[in-house]
């Protein structure tokens, strides 16, 4: 999940929002980490094209943990 991390690093970088060293799984997007439609639009994306996963495809996900659930499906 390490390429996950940095993934959003990227992200809340880009947008000049400040990044995170230590993750927790219930960091939820927009609440704790600031991300704005813009931010999850580009997470959609990245994580996409890294993992082939859609992870907006059949529900949404609001925290870092329900991404991984996507990910692991």
């Amino acid at each position: 999940m390490n390429r996950l991390y940095e993934i959003i690093n990227e992200i809340l970088e880009d947008s000049g929002l400040d990044t995170i060293e230590v993750f927790d799984d219930s960091m939820n997007l927009k609440n704790d980490l600031g991300m704005d439609s813009l931010n999850l639009a580009e997470l959609t994306v990245s994580i996409e094209d890294e993992f082939d996963v859609d992870i907006f495809k059949d529900d949404m996900v609001f925290t870092i943990n329900d991404i991984k659930k996507k990910l692991s499906e």
